[in-house]
């Protein structure tokens, strides 16, 4: 970043401190007008003069105007015009207080829009010049009146011309920002096509193989006994169907590997037997965690093992997010029958309509969870509780689809 560009960022971090500056400076220009005589004795020749009391009263009132015009320019521009009035009657000789009324007129048309900014311009324009040429001590065709017209017009004009610019500036940047967002969206849209076409590939692959080797492995398991040759040719189609499968599988979950990807998980998916630890590490950050476990003996799938424990996660991340400080939450995790229940609950007075599918925060954790949980087709409901807090509540089963078939002929 050059010095030019870090001065420009903090003049514009601090425009009160700009407009002071720029308020000093004016008076700075006007007081040193003031002792400059345009006409001599001897025609139009150069000269000292002593400014008017008054007129520096009045300059110092116009300039100390302009360190406000950010907050007020209509406000701003009228004191500066009233004081420029005042110089055009009563200064003689007349010092140059209208610039105040200039950088006011400009202030206003770069905050507003053109028709409003005709309107003020032409006004301001009408009344200071109107006032210097009929009530002003020069004669009404004075090149000094001549020159309030010109520098009110170009105030009025360059105003305009910044506040057009920073619209188009404006413009064009809302326009990239939309095309960022649309190809956002768009990537996001190829991304969701592309999972579910992977989705159809894989259950694809996985229904049709998985179906030869469970009629071939059921042949074989008929005529093991009578027809041992025909068993082993149905073992061969087995293992060829098998082979063929995880080839397919390979090079379709392929597609989803990023290059620095390892090749092989290095530690084992996580379950229930670490909810422990889990729950340790949400102690640790200071939210009150009481588990209650009726599931002793219970051995579940790999896949449903892992839904439980990222169920689990999952609703202790919002109630950490979301329940407030002083929220507990419950966990339990009971066998009943077929199935095992995973329920979360949370006294908690937070807003969690932020993780609602649906509500202003997207939802996406329990979207997630929601699918795993779908997928090993259990059940997943969750919602405000009565009297305050949350709950969420899982049942999956307790043999996957993959044990069940098996455990099945």
């Amino acid at each position: 970043m050059s010095t030019l560009t870090r001065a420009r960022c903090r003049l514009r971090a601090h425009p009160f401190a700009l407009d002071a500056a720029l308020a000093a400076g004016v008076l700075v220009c006007m007081v040193a007008g003031s002792f400059v005589e345009p006409h001599g004795p001897d025609g139009v020749t150069w000269g000292v003069r002593t400014p008017d009391p008054f007129s520096l009263v009045l300059m110092a009132l116009g300039a100390a105007a302009l360190v406000f015009r950010r907050r007020a320019p209509r406000t701003v521009l009228a004191l500066a015009g009233g004081v420029s009035v005042v110089e055009s009657v009563t200064g003689d000789p007349r010092a140059p207080v209208a610039m105040c009324a200039v950088i006011a007129l400009y202030t206003v048309a770069s905050a507003t829009d053109r028709p409003t900014t005709w309107r003020i311009g032409l006004l301001t324009m009408t009344v200071l010049t109107g006032t210097a040429m009929a009530a002003g001590p020069l004669p009404w065709y004075a090149q000094e009146n001549l020159a309030i017209f010109a520098w009110t017009g170009i105030g009025a004009t360059a105003g305009d011309a910044v506040r057009s610019r920073r619209a188009f500036v404006r413009a064009i940047r809302e326009r990239a920002e939309r095309a960022e967002r649309t190809r956002e969206e768009e990537a996001r849209r190829r991304v969701a096509e592309e999972r579910l076409r992977i989705a159809r590939d894989l259950h694809d692959v996985v229904a049709h193989h998985i179906a030869l080797v469970n009629v071939q492995a059921g042949v074989a398991a008929h005529v093991m006994d009578k027809r041992p040759d025909q068993a082993k040719e149905a073992l061969a189609h087995v293992r060829e169907a098998s082979r063929s499968a995880l080839n397919e599988l390979r090079a379709t979950v392929g597609l989803l590997r990023q290059s620095g990807d390892p090749e092989a998980p290095t530690e084992p998916a996580p379950g229930l037997d670490r909810l422990d630890e889990l729950v340790g590490t949400f102690r640790s950050a200071g939210l009150r965690v009481e588990v209650a476990r009726a599931d002793q003996g219970t051995t579940l799938p790999a896949a449903v093992d892992l839904a439980a424990y990222r169920v689990i996660q999952e609703a202790l991340t919002n109630v950490q997010k979301h329940a407030g400080n002083n929220a507990k939450a419950e966990v339990s995790v009971v066998r009943v029958g077929p199935h095992i229940e995973i329920t979360v609950l949370d006294d908690g007075t937070g807003d969690h309509q932020d993780h609602v599918p649906g509500g202003p925060g997207g939802g996406h954790g329990l979207l997630g969870m929601r699918e795993r949980v779908t997928a090993l087709r259990g059940t997943l409901t969750t919602g405000p509780r009565y009297g305050g807090g949350f709950r969420v509540h899982a049942i999956l089963p307790v043999k996957s689809r993959t044990s069940a078939a098996q455990d099945g002929p």
